[in-house]
């Protein structure tokens, strides 16, 4: 019997659930800070970082298959030893909570800042936290359908940006390279940080029905997150000019003002309550599976009181403390650090280290 065959997900939720986590409230802001270092070259960086993403993640599909009815954490145990298993279960669980942390400081802070300026920090975290206990506590297979809900309703979000087209210079992608090849190159780093997430395939492997569509699934997540962000920086890149769009902290949501319909005023307002519930797919899923993470760890099946441990340990902490806006973009900046040696480094290095083992023991066996 499957071990873990109760929270089993499709192909379907597990591109949901991949593509989800890798959309952040940093895809507001991304625009500008693509254009800080590339100009109106910067699409292509992601397009490059696309590229990366897709091979450390077919990396990560490989590894997962020397054990494909197992966590990484049951992995290590068998290749490594029991403490490996271990450590990478506290080390992932940190990760992953820390991700989910500046996904929730981030969401508070756009909130406060476009929709509830009067409401306290503390608030409006107990807001998000309430609806992030009901989904994670269910389990995996409702996060994923939890997952194509939201992906099912967002599908219109890109004709409303279409409807910018009329009021665009399409000159400002022109020349493309206008410097060259090493501003793109030097923001490539930065589309990192609108990829990670997929390391995730090293806990949510094991639960995939059909685990033959695993490389083609994130292959299909990958792509789509690419394509959304590729998008949407287009479209800001040709509405504002080079320079202006750098004054605008989150041009994605500052250029909805252009756009009038007769019967709803401020639609920005409206298109930030939205993103509320696509952003959530950043936060939840990493919350879940960090509370996994210590579980596991301790050998139990039930994740629901390390959940509640963990909703009580924000919500006090954030009474007391919650981050700036300048705070919480170091924190970005930590986290594109750490996320690029876990999602990018070590599934290389680790693939490396069971080939070398499998290799060994073949030859000792003959």
């Amino acid at each position: 019997m499957k071990k873990y065959a109760l929270n089993e997900i499709t192909s379907t939720q597990y591109i949901c659930l991949n593509s989800g986590i890798q959309i952040s409230v940093f895809f507001l802001s991304m625009p500008r800070k693509l254009a800080e270092k590339a100009g109106t070259d910067g699409w292509i960086a992601l397009i490059i970082g696309w590229a990366v993403t897709v091979a450390a993640s077919l990396i990560v599909i490989q590894v997962m298959k020397r054990y494909p009815e197992g966590t990484l954490f049951d992995l290590l145990t068998r290749y490594v030893g029991k403490w490996t298993g271990k450590a990478a279960a506290i080390f992932f669980a940190l990760y992953l909570f820390y991700y989910a942390y500046t996904g929730l400081v981030q969401a508070v802070l756009l909130t406060k800042a476009w929709l509830l300026p009067q409401t306290s920090a503390f608030i409006v975290m107990l807001l998000l936290l309430i609806p992030t206990y009901v989904i994670a506590r269910n389990g995996l297979r409702v996060l994923g359908r939890y997952a194509e809900i939201v992906f099912m309703i967002s599908w219109w979000i890109p004709f409303v940006y279409l409807l910018l087209l009329r009021d665009v210079n399409w000159l400002n992608m022109f020349p493309i390279l206008k410097e060259g090849w090493m501003p793109v190159f030097s923001a490539v780093p930065t589309t990192f940080f609108s990829y990670i997430g997929f390391a995730t395939t090293f806990i949510l492997y094991p639960f995939l029905k059909n685990k033959k569509k695993a490389s083609s699934a994130i292959m299909i997540s990958n792509t789509l997150t690419m394509f959304g962000y590729v998008f949407i920086t287009v479209i800001c890149f040709v509405y504002y000019s080079p320079d202006e769009i750098q004054k605008y902290n989150e041009p994605m949501v500052s250029i909805l003002e252009s756009i009038e319909f007769k019967f709803v005023e401020r639609i920005g307002v409206l298109f930030i309550a939205f993103f509320l519930l696509i952003f959530s797919l950043a936060w939840i899923p990493a919350i879940y599976m960090g509370v996994f993470c210590t579980s596991w760890l301790l050998g139990q099946q039930d994740h629901r009181n390390h959940l509640r441990l963990l909703w009580l340990f924000t919500a006090v902490g954030t009474f007391f403390f919650i981050p700036t806006f300048n705070q919480s973009d170091r924190m970005n900046d930590f986290l594109i650090r750490v996320g690029f040696g876990i999602e990018y480094v070590f599934p290389g290095c680790l693939l490396i280290y069971l080939w070398m083992h499998d290799r060994f023991q073949w030859r000792k066996n003959l």
